[in-house]
């Protein structure tokens, strides 16, 4: 694995030191579908509103289209699909073209399985069956924090599960670079496979599956289910629960929305966060439609907003949980 951010920042203040202010785009659980990819990253660039995330070459590969983003793959970028190498070198073909930062893989629940094959063994998955070689690759790559865990962005904290307190970001990515350290010295000692688990009790803020099967309410950043997040929890961004367009509980925003939509024509979506609001960008058969989520309408007044959109397909889910 050949993923190089150059820089794997923890806050949107990283880019506003330097005198930047970047919109944040975000895609979640792509698990290995290319295609639909393709169509929520392309879906930015088919608006009146925005310049495009990525362009397209005589090959068909997609290349980063040189504009003033951040690109946070939110987890589960590989898994059931059956293009999680082609979708990996996206992944490093972007953060090799864009400016240092602006590309960042954070961890879900299927990149915790690369990390610790013996706590799920789900038969016949990239994850699990995974080359050794790539896999060490990949558990390097998360040592050294260029695959990190979570990002503060403008208001929103992105991650892949979330969580319904606020936590400490530099904690989490910690947690994942200590863990992954851990594991490269028992590869070292070829013990392995013999001795992973006994570590994941130390770093339950972000490895806790909550329960035997998992996606519990005290389950960690990468496993909690959305049904758990509670009106009153901080603003975030996440993935993991499948949804059939993008989905709002309280201050929490939930993207994960490829797998549901894999047998129609659209769905596809991304959300970008600005200074001041944040949208949503869906792909439809037609065209891409952007959907304004939250916006400071004054610096003393801000909210959430609410629309009327047609029953028969509704761009945004605002859950009543």
């Amino acid at each position: 694995m050949n993923f190089d951010p150059s820089a794997t920042p923890e806050s949107i203040e990283w880019f506003r030191t330097r005198g930047e202010s970047p919109a944040i785009v975000s895609l979640s659980d792509v698990h290995g579908y290319l295609s639909a990819a393709r169509n929520a990253l392309t879906a930015v660039g088919e608006t009146d509103e925005y310049p495009p995330v990525v362009r397209s070459d005589e090959d068909g590969l997609l290349h980063w289209a040189g504009n003033d983003y951040i690109l946070i793959l939110n987890g589960d970028l590989i898994d059931r699909g059956d293009e999680n190498r082609a979708c990996l070198d996206l992944l490093e073909r972007l953060a090799k073209e864009a400016p240092d930062g602006r590309v960042r893989y954070h961890l879900g629940n299927h990149e915790m399985a690369v990390l610790f094959p013996e706590r799920f063994q789900w038969p016949g998955v990239y994850s699990i069956k995974m080359n050794e070689s790539l896999r060490e690759s990949f558990i390097k790559h998360v040592a050294d924090g260029s695959i990190a865990v979570a990002f503060e962005g403008y208001r929103y904290t992105y991650s892949h599960a979330g969580d319904n307190e606020y936590f400490e970001i530099g904690r989490a990515n910690r947690q994942a670079s200590e863990a992954s350290n851990q594991l490269l010295t028992m590869l070292q000692e070829a013990r392995y496979r013999a001795d992973q688990l006994d570590i994941l009790s130390e770093y339950q803020l972000v490895f806790g599956v909550g329960g035997g099967f998992g996606r519990g309410p005290s389950a960690g950043l990468l496993w909690m289910d959305f049904e758990h997040i509670q009106q009153d929890a901080p603003p975030q961004v996440v993935g993991h629960s499948r949804q059939q367009r993008p989905t709002r509980t309280g201050q929490v925003l939930c993207q994960n929305v490829i797998r549901s939509n894999l047998d129609s024509s659209g769905g596809e979506a991304v959300l970008i966060e600005h200074p001041n609001k944040i949208v949503a960008v869906r792909n439809t058969p037609t065209d891409a439609v952007v959907t304004e989520i939250w916006s400071f309408d004054s610096l003393a007044h801000c909210h959430l907003r609410m629309y009327v959109v047609p029953l028969e397909d509704p761009l945004f889910t605002d859950s009543d949980r």
